[in-house]
């Protein structure tokens, strides 16, 4: 008797732990919020596993971008919509002609993004070795002719700013807002004479701003963003001289996490929107 009394509790016991072992089995492998099976009961792995849960890096610090002088509003207002996003960051500008901007770069400057109002420009960069991967192009830009407000000396057309004793000025030619403007002036057959050669675009314009200029061939982005300070005129030639703005992180870029995140902006549906917005067209 003793004998079977040992043998039925070890049988009991045997059972006991089977039973226990199942139910643990089944509470594991079911969603506790939801009762639905876990990954793990797939044969994938937890969606809650630290090990196997794909993460992106976290974006902090200072990213530094370098960008063509016609993207200032549309960038400003980027840059703060990107610290919005990603507490703890700042980004900083330099804006600039692209041809000054693609010189420092090569020369050692410490900067994360740089965006070119022109591949010619880009290239600078790019044969030098210091971008990282291809270069995207994010949008294009079109080239208007900026007048007084109200156009005082009616210029209606690009052959207007030849006429004699017009004040006109143009970005230098290696800037590519220059560039294009010379472009569509070859491609007309018409040769003018500006009263000065700016660097950037920006200073083209203000130069129509101050009266100090009755003219000046800039981006439409620019006559848009001055408002009411500019009359804004378009002229058919610039359609054979439309540039594209490439963008690109640089190779040794102080903080490249930040400058992925940065162009992933630029070039979402948000970052079109307010680039759209600004006048620019798309790529």
């Amino acid at each position: 008797m003793t004998t079977r009394f040992v043998r039925r509790t070890t049988t009991c016991l045997g059972v006991g732990s089977a039973a226990l072992l199942a139910l643990t089995a089944c509470s594991s492998d079911t969603d506790h919020s939801s009762g639905a099976p876990s990954a793990s009961a797939t044969g994938s792995p937890s969606a809650s596993a630290p090990a196997s849960a794909p993460s992106s890096p976290k974006v902090s610090g200072t990213i530094v971008v370098f960008a063509a002088a016609s993207l200032k509003e549309s960038f400003t207002t980027l840059g703060k919509e990107f610290q919005t996003a990603n507490p703890g960051t700042t980004v900083r500008f330099n804006f600039a002609g692209s041809d000054t901007l693609a010189a420092s770069i090569t020369s050692g400057a410490p900067a994360d993004v740089f965006a070119a109002a022109s591949p010619k420009t880009m290239q600078t960069v790019t044969d030098a070795g210091d971008g990282s991967g291809t270069p995207d192009t994010f949008v294009r830009n079109q080239l208007e002719i900026a007048t007084l407000p109200g156009n005082p000396k009616h210029i209606a057309s690009l052959k207007d700013l030849t006429r004699s004793g017009l004040k006109v000025v143009l970005c230098a030619k290696t800037v590519p807002c220059g560039a294009a403007a010379d472009k569509a002036l070859t491609a007309s057959s018409l040769h003018l004479t500006p009263v000065s050669y700016e660097q950037d675009v920006k200073s083209a314009l203000t130069k129509v701003e101050l009266k100090e200029a009755d003219a000046a061939v800039v981006y439409q982005t620019d006559v848009k963003a001055a408002g009411g300070k500019v009359a804004g005129v378009d002229f058919p030639e610039s359609a054979k001289a439309i540039n594209a703005y490439p963008i690109v992180a640089l190779k040794d870029a102080p903080n490249a996490t930040g400058a992925q995140a940065f162009i992933a902006l630029v070039e979402s549906a948000a970052g079109r929107k307010v680039l759209n917005e600004a006048g620019f067209l798309n790529p």
